[in-house]
């Protein structure tokens, strides 16, 4: 059931996120976009990227990304790649661009070169420095990357009509810290941006570094110590006299053209994401937000401004003034960091909260159970006395038997002996025990033989399922409350009482039987003439049988009337413990539920699940109540709706959940209740009617601070420091949302006096949610918790003779 639910919630809120997105405003990249992924480890971002970017930028269709690796990583559904061919020719390598269909249908385009790590299982010792001197060496492959990076610069020319300017290219460059790819990240970014630089009038490129400390619980020494020695690496590129040269341009004749970069930092910007955040808490969502980062930070720096007021006075990103801000007084560049949060309608925690309250309501309905009486609740179950007196009449065979008992032998007596005799006495002198015989054999017999074969417990059970189908008003809650023996208008009650009536009958009518038997013949009004023996005989004979056995005959049927109600008796005792079971499950299916719903909203903090319950509560009945009367009072117990709960039970709780999972949909979660903005959709809730003194329920303006509270919350910083408030931190934090919308106006005026921060708002027309992101810079190499607890592995490593650097030892900063 779980399981089921879990399905069920994650189907229905993707619905809902396609839906809402459809009426949200994209926004547009100004410039060209590339994105560059280095080693093997970083291939996991490239899908999670694309969807992102394709669901936020109208323009995406024209972003590239290219992606370096030794193609030993798990292949991705993107097929193109460039390699040295298998003759070894470097005219032969043929970088080709393949095409990838996401579920939005968009096509997106993504590149894939393979570099030769040598074989595989490698010294580790050697690893990193080995594929570094391997890049130099290898001309061909050297070659095959300056193709593949020019078919990537043509590509994008044929996207130019997307863009606003084709003045410069942003480059982005993703790498994990602890991949020995990233060894030579500055040769293989220096020479994309000087192939770039061909086509372009500038190249911005930014470095994105991530950290998976969840990845480092098996190989946390050697994964610490290489990321400890990229990130001296780092320090080298990024200092502000870093100058490279390399003969890394390599012509189809062969010929090599040194790749330059004077003195200054190598990259823009170099932003640190780690999948534990600054709290030291690790991500709920592990990398996912750092790909949203990445995305967002990209959007920020290369936006285009629309022509709207919005863009105006919000606060827009600066790039050289956020870099002079995270700058020393000695001109040392600090890195950046940043955290990200969504609050969207938490659909997963509506579904839920819809589904509970919708079954609740079909359960409140199925417990109201009908004040009938006696008279009706027999009926209902077909056990009134008309009812079984004329199953008993079916049961017992009719008197035609009787009338042929008249022409049994008799034994030889004359009506002078006869009529001095009791009933009895006659009885035993004309027949013996042959009249007796006849009836046990004729009649009880034969009743006892149909009783038998007659199922009256099964018949019981299936008329019950019947009249549930027929019946809405009565369900399985009213059937466990009717067979109760302790509920004093049960119809097990009515059931003994008829038992008792029948039973004092019976008795009586027996002893009156056995009275008569003992009156005398010429006391019996049967037509006697004078003289004629044989006449008053036979005259004697008709009376006795149409008296003494038609009486037994009517006795027979009482007995077998009572017998039929004993067996209903022992049968709605087992038909309670089976509908109160059945009552019990549906009350476990209910918790189940609850629990779910609960659970769910507790999940759905970032998303504010705050009177989630409270308020799909009202709309539910509402909806219920509504469609009720359209389509009548019992519609949701149909068989095209619900049909009979007992019946479900029986193919067991998933297939009834299923059931009920199907109507919710189709009925309630499609209705025009649920199509709400964001924004309305909050509000609406934090106005829902409650009894006063529910502290539970928020104003709006409340409502408003704690969504404000909770977007900064799980915005916080994706990185580890050392120092939560180290010297050079600087922050600027912006909201993408509507501009319009009240909570937008809300939060662009809190804090207003008291910030020490910049807030911008990137303005988006948007009915789906709305997104912070928030900027951290300033810090350095030794501020981050990961190099101080790496640095120890790392001089370990480097100690026991591990070589993890391809350029001179005395190039690298000491370490700090």
């Amino acid at each position: 059931m779980e399981r089921v639910l879990e399905r069920f919630a994650a189907g229905y809120a993707a619905d809902q996120d396609k839906l809402s997105g459809k009426g949200d405003d994209q926004s547009s990249i100004h410039y060209p976009a590339v994105f560059l992924f280095i080693g093997d480890k970083s291939a996991e971002a490239i899908e999670p990227m694309m969807r992102i970017n394709h669901k936020k930028w109208d323009n995406s269709a024209g972003v590239m990304y290219f992606h370096v690796g030794t193609g030993r990583a798990p292949e991705g559904p993107h097929s193109g790649h460039a390699s040295r061919s298998a003759t070894g020719n470097p005219g032969a390598a043929s970088p080709a661009s393949g095409k990838t269909e996401i579920s939005s249908g968009a096509e997106l385009r993504v590149s894939r070169f393979t570099i030769d790590a040598g074989p595989a299982g490698q010294d580790p010792k050697t690893l990193r420095k080995e594929l570094y001197r391997s890049f130099y060496r290898d001309e061909e492959q050297l070659y095959a990357l300056n193709r593949a990076l020019r078919q990537l610069s043509y590509n994008i020319a044929d996207y130019g009509r997307l863009y606003s300017s084709f003045d410069r290219i942003h480059l982005s460059v993703i790498t994990r810290v602890d991949d020995p790819l990233n060894v030579f990240i500055p040769e293989v970014s220096l020479l994309a941006q000087s192939i770039f630089a061909q086509s372009f009038k500038s190249v911005q490129m930014d470095l994105y570094v991530l950290i998976s400390e969840r990845d480092q619980m098996e190989s946390f020494g050697y994964g610490s110590s290489a990321g400890v020695a990229f990130l001296r690496e780092l320090e080298v590129m990024q200092s502000p006299d870093y100058s490279f040269s390399a003969k890394l341009h390599v012509t189809e004749d062969g010929l090599s053209i040194p790749v330059t970069h004077r003195p200054a930092p190598l990259f823009d910007l170099v932003y640190v994401l780690s999948d534990k955040n600054e709290r030291g808490i690790t991500a709920a969502h592990g990398m996912q937000d750092n790909y949203e980062i990445i995305c967002h930070v990209s959007l920020l720096k290369n936006r285009k401004q629309k022509e709207s007021h919005f863009d105006m006075n919000t606060g827009g990103y600066n790039n050289t003034s956020f870099k002079n801000n995270v700058m020393t007084e000695s001109g040392r560049q600090g890195y950046v960091s940043a955290g990200f949060s969504r609050v969207k309608r938490p659909n997963e925690s509506i579904a839920l909260a819809v589904l509970y309250h919708f079954y609740g309501g079909l359960l409140s309905r199925m417990k109201n159970v009908p004040e009938w009486g006696f008279k009706e609740k027999m009926s209902f179950f077909g056990l009134h006395p008309a009812a079984i007196s004329e199953q008993a009449e079916r049961i017992v065979p009719d008197g035609g038997k009787i009338a042929e008992m008249t022409g049994m032998m008799t034994h030889p007596v004359s009506y002078g002996s006869l009529k001095r005799m009791t009933l009895r006495d006659a009885e035993e002198a004309l027949f013996g025990g042959g009249c007796e015989a006849y009836f046990q054999s004729n009649y009880v017999q034969e009743t006892e033989l149909r009783l038998k074969q007659l199922q009256a417990g099964e018949g019981l059970g299936e008329r019950i399922r019947r009249r549930l189908r027929e019946q809405s008003a009565v369900g399985i809650f009213g059937i466990a409350l009717w067979t109760d023996e302790k509920n004093g208008g049960s119809v097990l009650e009515a059931v003994r009482s008829r038992i008792r009536d029948l039973s004092g009958h019976l008795e009586a009518e027996k002893a009156e039987l056995a009275r008569y038997y003992e009156e005398r013949v010429e006391n019996q009004p049967f037509p006697k003439r004078p003289l004629m023996e044989k006449h008053n005989v036979r005259s004697f004979i008709r009376f006795f049988f149409e008296t003494v056995y038609r009486r037994k005959l009517e006795l027979l049927r009482i007995e077998t009337e009572l017998k039929l109600y004993r067996r209903y008796e022992t049968e709605l005792a087992r038909i309670h413990a089976e509908y109160k079971q059945k009552a019990l499950e549906l009350t476990e299916v209910e918790e189940t539920l609850l629990h779910a719903a609960r659970a769910s909203i507790r999940e759905a903090d970032d998303y504010i699940g705050q009177n989630v319950m409270e308020y799909y509560g009202v709309v539910t009945e509402e909806l219920m109540r509504e469609l009720e009367s359209r389509r009548g009072e019992g519609v949701f117990f149909e068989e095209r709706y619900m049909g009979s709960f007992a019946e479900l039970l029986d193919e067991g709780r998933e297939r009834m959940l299923m059931r009920l999972i199907d109507v919710c949909r189709r009925e309630l979660l499609e209705s025009e209740a649920f199509d709400q903005t964001f924004e309305e959709e909050l509000l609406n809730r934090a106005n829902v009617t409650a009894e006063y003194g529910n502290r539970q329920v928020l104003s709006k303006e409340e409502l408003f601070k704690r969504l404000y509270r909770t977007l900064e919350e799980h915005a916080v910083i994706n990185l580890r420091l050392l120092e939560y408030t180290q010297e050079h931190r600087y922050e600027e934090k912006y909201f993408f949302g509507d501009a319009e919308s009240e909570f937008i106006r809300y939060a662009a005026a809190a804090d207003e006096t008291s910030r020490i921060y910049k807030l911008g708002v990137v303005h988006e027309k948007r009915s789906s949610g709305v997104e912070k992101l928030n900027l951290m810079g300033g810090f350095h190499l030794e501020d981050l918790m990961y190099y101080r607890n790496g640095k120890v592995y790392y001089e370990t490593y480097v100690q026991n003779g591990y070589e993890f650097h391809g350029i001179d030892a005395e190039r690298l900063p000491e370490l700090k």
